[in-house]
């Protein structure tokens, strides 16, 4: 089951060996990519799909990131 904005039931989660190691991620504008999100990326869930964005692309976009534009639209 998952909840609002596709994050995971902690109800579901199975507490057995749980893989806590970071995930690379790449920005979903420019494929910047990063190890681990960075603090200072935007996480965004469009369609179910939870997409990342670099610093520099989400200052570029903060009007419609925060208007809540689909990346899209941008």
């Amino acid at each position: 089951m998952t909840r609002p904005y596709g994050d995971p039931d902690p109800e579901d989660a199975d507490h057995g060996d749980a893989d806590e190691r970071p995930r690379p991620v790449s920005c979903a504008r420019c494929g910047t990519s990063a190890q681990e999100p960075p603090p200072t990326w935007a996480c965004s869930v469009e369609n179910g799909v939870r997409r990342y964005f670099c610093d520099a692309c989400s200052r570029e976009h903060l009007r419609s990131i925060e208007g809540r534009l689909d990346s899209a639209w941008w």
